[in-house]
């Protein structure tokens, strides 16, 4: 089966990209080429996604069952696809958001029947804005989407709300800074790890069944926030000095925390996967938190270049600390 991902190279695209390969899909990633090594196995194809005068080009002379868009955030890049694409696959698979869902959520449980919408966050409302597209092409004509939701997904990054992604939360921890963790630390929260996404996203390849549908992919273990960042503290070997801080405060003083934060993680959210395992029998997540992130810390200490610590992130974080200790009252 000839496969193409649009994209491929990200934390939880390189990860889903070892895994087509080894499964013995025949893969293509088509992205600009500038973040790293595509997996062994697979071929490389360049160009900017964004210029379809690029991308015809590239694609000339191939033809894929399924195409796979990891990149595609507005309805804008879903034209560019439904004019490239009409016709030519069997399957199309739009990478969206669980950050789509209600927000503020009406129940804790998420399913796939759970309300779009999300007056928080442009980047959740531009997603809701492709699948409503997409699922128009699909009604009118039969263009073959199927819909992928990832939640809060982590491999080579830190999957926390504030100070994460790069070294910067692992620097603090070492030196005994404080960290943030928003509000009360309480609320439930669903953090996977990239190869249980792709043990679930593989099988919807090629799964003719799910055209036509959406699905969410996610961890069916439950923790608090504090337990995130307790676990991450706790693998290191650290005491965590937390400091909690509302969420609404740090939207206010950081208004770029404000999407991630009121339009998402701020919310209790756990994820039923019932859908996605009567599709894909036999999936389940199989890597606990505590796992995996023993793994990620480890990959960052096996080599001092990926150590970096974000000094606009480490800004950020002081300037929070700082208004919060001394505001009025």
């Amino acid at each position: 089966m000839k496969v193409l991902f649009i994209g491929g190279t990200g934390i939880i695209s390189a990860a889903v990209s070892r895994q087509a390969v080894a499964k013995g899909l025949d893969l293509y990633l088509l992205n600009r080429g500038l973040r790293g090594v595509n997996p062994p196995g697979s071929h490389g194809l360049t160009a900017d996604t964004r210029q379809p005068e690029d991308v015809r080009p590239a694609l000339r002379g191939l033809q894929f069952d399924i195409v796979v868009n990891w990149i595609a955030y507005t309805p804008d890049d879903i034209e560019r696809d439904l004019a490239l694409f009409q016709g030519r696959v069997k399957q199309y698979i739009f990478i969206s958001s669980a950050s789509v869902y209600q927000k503020p959520p009406a129940h804790y449980v998420i399913t796939e029947a759970t309300p779009l919408h999300n007056p928080y966050w442009d980047y959740s409302r531009n997603k809701i804005a492709c699948e409503e597209r997409l699922m128009r092409a699909y009604a009118k004509d039969g263009f073959p989407v199927t819909i992928v939701r990832p939640s809060h997904t982590y491999d080579q990054n830190l999957p926390v709300a504030i100070g994460g992604g790069a070294y910067t939360l692992v620097d603090r921890l070492k030196k005994g800074r404080p960290i943030i963790v928003h509000g009360d630390g309480e609320s439930l929260w669903v953090v996977t790890h990239a190869e249980d996404f792709g043990r679930g996203f593989i099988g919807l390849v090629g799964n003719w069944d799910a055209i036509g549908h959406a699905f969410h992919i996610t961890s069916d273990e439950v923790l608090t926030w504090n337990q995130i960042y307790q676990t991450i503290a706790e693998v290191l070997g650290v005491e965590a000095n937390v400091v909690h801080i509302p969420s609404d405060f740090i939207a206010r003083l950081e208004p770029e925390l404000a999407g991630t934060l009121l339009g998402d993680k701020m919310w209790s959210a756990v994820f039923d996967n019932g859908k996605i395992k009567s599709f894909v029998p036999g999936f389940k997540a199989i890597i606990p938190f505590r796992d995996g992130i023993r793994r990620t810390l480890a990959w960052f200490e096996t080599d001092e270049r990926r150590q970096r610590v974000d000094k606009a992130a480490q800004e950020k974080i002081e300037h929070i600390l700082k208004a919060f200790v001394v505001r009025p009252g």
